[in-house]
């Protein structure tokens, strides 16, 4: 197979285009990946160009992997030098190869964290107590969200120019904050990209500037501006080709924000245009409420943002269901899809649940393997919520490393609603003006040999950590797993889930804690397996299956309801909702299965945060979220789950 073959139309245009400056908007489904693959190809076997001068920026590594292994399959020369990969992945090893760690006196310790509440936990809730005592930076909400204007290098908004922090309490912050990491000898993992970005503006003449002569960027729309900066540093005199879509754009809580692909022309000269708007992906039917759906984004009368192809293979199936409750609506989605697999022949692989909760997910799980369908969940963001989990991380990071600053602190301050902030103060500042390791100077007071005021708590917590590990220390691989993640437990069965098969290739309790880490924070996602997949909506970008069931959809979880929110960002919070949504529904090539429930227990609405009416004292009730009044003329009505599993699913 040749670059060209069976290629034509605009995706030959972007393949064959010989821009400096190429942008393709391309919907859902509509080959964008296909055609930068086939421009890859032209590049190397008719330009001529070294397979290692190409740079492509993926939005996952599963994405950077699928790339090379097609170009291969192609035959494609030298393919396997392509440098493909994440941007985070990039600028670590732009830091590590130039020694930017050493030289800025920084450890690539990346901080374990997820957000609940949108409030940092696990190893980075500590450091939002110890920092919360230097400074008026307010709530633990307001902290968590200047982290994440840091991880932007500060550039909240599309027109900001990112690097400095302009608010006086921004730069008190900044300082605050990158003082803590320093002390402790970690990172965070955002920090990569502001690093990075340092590095290339202060070092111009670096060899790094010169590496590539093409560089192509998937998901731009995905980016926040201190990203796009970096991006057009490393692209200056050079070639460069981005794709994205304005209506796939649902990471604003990162800063990303659908505006950036749109000025990508206003800051590049001579940007040659493409669009990509026929989607081979789905049929008719969901392509048309979809459309439906993204256009109320738009003024009324704006025109089709998604076409079905002419010509379609066959019909598609939309279905509107409700359930009385979220157990009844787990039990009747496992009978369809049992009823997909059983009677229509969809291999498991190919149904795709999206769910807004992992705990709805979770309900229609059990059901799955009850009847014995195999199932994948892929909320690697969650496993490390419960606190059980926590703690045998932290045991395992300080076995691994017994000076590990970070997990040091988690640990003396685990149990106290304040961490223990004061008293850590307190050993902070007696470290920093010996230079003496915390674990130095706590064994030191626990032995006797120094004094340390008000540290009592710490020195007891320290003791407590130093007799387990005593117990673990002389484990193997196998047995520490099993003790620090024990197999029947509710909360380490998924983290044994995502570790079986890969075991036995580790050698020891370094490979166990780099294999643990990399595959809670950075999960592979298979495209292909004979197992029914279950993720978050976000997660769901660029995947595609026969049949997508997506779960949960009421009021208050799509679109997510956030009261934290002014009123004049309320209406662009529901349109990246709406996209988030838009982006679930083009997953699917034939069956569409929009689900939702009407009776939820007040308790496990408040957990799972929902609002809910009705004047039960135990049960709420909850209506259909507001999305599904977009799908258009065409959509079906919806109808009570339990007629649509009466009538055989039709």
């Amino acid at each position: 197979m040749t670059w060209d073959t069976d290629l034509g139309g605009v995706h030959l245009e972007i393949a064959q285009s010989a821009a400096a400056r190429l942008r393709v908007m391309a919907g859902p489904g509509t080959g964008k990946t296909f055609a930068m693959k086939r421009r890859i190809a032209k590049l190397i076997e008719v330009d001529g160009v070294v397979p290692r001068r190409i740079l492509a920026v993926t939005f996952t590594r599963t994405a950077a992997a699928d790339l090379k292994r097609e170009l291969h399959a192609m035959d494609v020369p030298g393919c396997e030098e392509i440098h493909a990969g994440t941007l985070h992945a990039f600028c670590f090893h732009l830091l590590l190869s130039n020694e930017v760690f050493d030289f800025g006196g920084r450890v690539p310790r990346g901080l374990l964290s997820f957000t609940r509440s949108k409030i940092h936990r696990f190893e980075i809730e500590p450091l939002l107590h110890d920092v919360r005592r230097i400074g008026p930076f307010g709530s633990m909400r307001d902290m968590s969200e200047r982290i994440r204007a840091f991880e932007a290098d500060w550039a909240r908004l599309q027109h900001e120019q990112p690097g400095w922090p302009i608010a006086p309490l921004d730069q008190a912050f900044h300082q605050a904050l990158t003082r803590w990491l320093r002390f402790h000898r970690g990172m965070l993992i955002g920090e990569l990209v502001p690093e990075a970005l340092r590095f290339i503006r202060n070092n111009p003449a670096s060899p790094a500037l010169q590496r590539y002569d093409h560089i192509v960027v998937d998901e731009y729309q995905d980016l926040n501006r201190a990203e796009q900066e970096l991006i057009d540093l490393l692209s200056n005199g050079r070639n460069l080709a981005i794709v994205g879509d304005v209506d796939q754009s649902i990471y604003r809580f990162r800063y990303a924000h659908p505006e950036g692909i749109q000025d990508f022309a206003n800051r590049h000269v001579n940007v040659e245009d493409k669009t990509l708007a026929e989607c081979w992906r789905c049929r008719a039917e969901i392509v048309g409420v979809a459309d439906n759906v993204i256009l109320r984004n738009y003024p009324p009368g704006t025109d089709h943002r998604l076409l079905a192809l002419p010509q379609q293979p066959g019909p598609a199936t939309v279905r509107i269901v409700q359930w009385a409750t979220i157990e009844r609506e787990a039990d009747g989605v496992a009978a369809f899809v049992a009823h997909a697999i059983q009677q229509h022949g969809v291999p498991a692989g190919e149904v795709l649940i999206l769910s807004p909760r992992r705990l709805i997910a979770n309900e229609i799980r059990t059901r799955l393997t009850n009847a014995g369908i195999p199932s994948h969940s892929f909320y690697n963001d969650k496993l490390l919520e419960p606190e059980a989990a926590q703690i045998a991380m932290t045991k395992l990071q300080v076995l691994v490393n017994s000076n590990d600053r970070v997990a040091l602190r988690f640990w003396l301050g685990y149990g106290s609603p304040s961490w223990r902030s004061g008293q850590y103060s307190r050993l902070r500042v007696h470290c920093e003006a010996t230079g003496h390791d915390p674990r130095q100077v706590l064994e030191a007071v626990a032995a006797g040999q120094i004094q340390v005021g008000g540290i009592n708590q710490l020195v007891d917590r320290y003791l407590e950590l130093r007799d387990e590990l005593e117990q673990l220390e002389n484990l193997n691989v196998n047995e520490l797993f099993d003790i620090l993640f024990p197999a029947g437990q509710e909360w380490a069965d998924p983290i044994r889930e995502l570790l079986v098969g890969k075991l036995d290739a580790v050698e020891d309790i370094e490979g166990l804690l780099d294999l643990t880490r990399t595959e809670i924070t950075q999960p592979e996602m298979p495209i292909e397996g004979d197992f029914v997949r279950l993720m978050s909506l976000h997660k769901s970008k660029g995947l595609t299956s026969t049949v997508t069931i997506i779960v949960g959809c009421i009021h208050g979880l799509m679109p997510f309801v956030d009261d934290d929110l002014p009123i004049a960002e309320q209406d662009l919070h529901n349109q990246e909702q709406r996209r988030l949504f838009y982006v679930a529904l083009t997953r699917a090539r034939q069956i569409v299965v929009l689900s939702s429930f009407v009776n939820l227990p007040r308790d496990l609405a408040h957990r799972i945060r929902v609002p809910v009416g009705g004047g039960h004292p135990q049960i709420g009730r909850t209506i259909a979220c507001m999305f599904l009044n977009e799908l258009g003329a065409q959509a079906p009505q919806s109808m009570a789950g339990q007629t649509w599993m009466n009538s055989g699913f039709q």
